[in-house]
């Protein structure tokens, strides 16, 4: 079952669907304290956010994929937001993917933390960013070494594509792209390996 991602709240059948469990061994779970969320007021009906059920999959293995229906899950890191805003309402509303957005690097670990991005596109140019250890970072955790990693700037060379790629990047992209190109490139690099 698909989850738009602006939805940051859950039903109790929501969640089951996700699960794939009966809706009352999701009120189970909530009653006894397992999967946090709230109650409505004046009602019996349970709310889930969307970040603690993350966290109870991951606890409990139940896996990701039943967040998304099969689509590739996308974090652009950028600080243009209105650019990166574009991209990411123009990559949800495709349908195969599910886009994030972050604009500092900060956000961009909180992010990954929740959403769990099959492809990160990060603008090189963001202060704070170093290219290399962000790869290394990331090749060397176990819950993110899958994770693919476009580049992104404005000014990359050819030689500094093939760096990029020695350092552990999966592709890069010179801005300005059409998002055509976008797609095209998290297409490749998300059936690398696969």
């Amino acid at each position: 079952m698909p989850i738009d991602r602006t939805m940051d709240v859950l039903t109790t059948g929501q969640v089951a669907k996700i699960c794939r469990v009966a809706p009352r061994t999701v009120a189970k779970w909530f009653d006894k304290g397992q999967l946090r969320g709230y109650r409505i007021p004046g009602s019996k009906d349970r709310r889930i956010p969307l970040g603690q059920l993350i966290r109870f999959m991951q606890a409990h293995g139940i896996p990701l994929e039943g967040l998304d229906g099969g689509q590739v899950r996308v974090l652009l890191v950028d600080e243009e937001h209105e650019f990166a805003t574009l991209l990411r309402d123009t990559l949800n509303k495709d349908g195969r993917y599910v886009a994030a957005i972050a604009s500092t690097i900060f956000e961009a670990g909180v992010v990954t933390q929740t959403v769990r991005p099959h492809v990160i596109v990060a603008d090189i140019s963001l202060p704070g960013l170093q290219p290399k250890k962000l790869c290394q970072y990331l090749r060397s955790t176990e819950e993110f070494h899958q994770i693919k990693l476009v580049a992104v700037g404005g000014a990359l060379t050819e030689g500094q594509d093939a760096s990029h790629v020695q350092i552990g990047f999966d592709a890069c992209l010179h801005k300005p792209f059409e998002i055509r190109q976008l797609t095209a490139l998290i297409d490749k690099v998300n059936s690398k390996d696969q």
